[in-house]
């Protein structure tokens, strides 16, 4: 067995260890939501709506908020008749980064496992079947910004604000913004906003490719469900892509074109309107 193929070998066995483990948890579907309900889903026509509802906190992420998420998560990607996911706040904020009223109360034990469970979601995100799109709507900060990152494609309203503020109380980014940020708009840029926790508005945002697109906030919503409806009439292909996509940067780039071409292109059919899901 080449090196190529024990790469995608491994993979595979992770991919259905995690399915296997988490079959029970899809297989039972979230109770029916209302308005109420600190994560929201609303299924329409393969897109999956999902709305993090905490405005009081401005759904400032605490252990609660991000299990209920997961476990949303989990059903939706498990779903045949899911084909793209959209996740938003209500309020003025689309997160605006963890509770820290609940993290004054951390020891360091806590803090380590709030993070590693932060980290657990933000990655099934990255590995969800479906492409995902982050509509900020508000305040990105922080855990929010991270959230974000952990999507295909962020498209904010004109009045968000992004960043990383974790230094301003002597830490750091504790859900991936480490190694998300720099892919995203480079080390020096990462750096900055990081070792600074200078916030940026929308405009700059964009120029730096943290954002895909910028919108009015008013629009938000509309544009973010064309782009998923675009998406979700693609092909079987855009789920490879995406796996692709991801896997390019962990692994070197003569795997990565071997792998491609051994493994992704071969499986793809070609036909228009296929289910996207590898």
């Amino acid at each position: 067995m080449n090196l190529c193929d024990r790469e995608f070998r491994g993979t595979a066995q992770a991919i259905h260890l995690h399915r296997r483990t988490t079959k029970a948890i899809a297989s039972y579907p979230p109770r029916r939501r209302n308005l109420l309900d600190r994560v929201q889903l609303e299924i329409r026509k393969g897109l999956a709506i999902i709305t993090i509802n905490r405005p009081e906190k401005r759904n400032a992420l605490n252990q609660e908020l991000r299990s209920d998420l997961y476990r949303i998560l989990i059903h939706v990607d498990s779903r045949d008749d899911v084909r793209v996911a959209i996740i938003t706040g209500v309020g003025d904020a689309f997160v605006a980064g963890a509770d820290i009223a609940a993290m004054k109360e951390y020891q360091p034990e806590d803090a380590r496992k709030a993070s590693e469970h932060g980290c657990e979601v933000f990655s099934f995100i990255e590995n969800m079947r479906i492409p995902v799109i982050a509509a900020i709507n508000g305040w990105a900060l922080g855990g929010g910004c991270e959230l974000a990152f952990a999507c295909d494609i962020r498209i904010c309203s004109d009045n968000a604000m992004l960043g990383q503020p974790e230094v301003g109380v002597g830490i750091f980014p504790g859900y991936g913004a480490t190694v998300r940020l720099p892919r995203l708009v480079g080390i020096g840029r990462a750096k900055e906003m990081i070792y600074t926790g200078r916030p940026m508005g929308a405009a700059e945002a964009e120029r730096i490719g943290l954002v895909n697109m910028v919108v009015s906030r008013d629009n938000l919503m509309d544009e973010a469900i064309k782009l998923a409806k675009k998406i979700s009439e693609g092909p079987a292909a855009i789920g490879f892509a995406k796996k692709a996509i991801n896997k390019s940067s962990t692994m070197s780039m003569r795997l990565f074109v071997m792998a491609v071409a051994i493994q992704s292109f071969s499986l793809v059919e070609w036909t228009p309107g296929d289910n996207p899901h590898p």
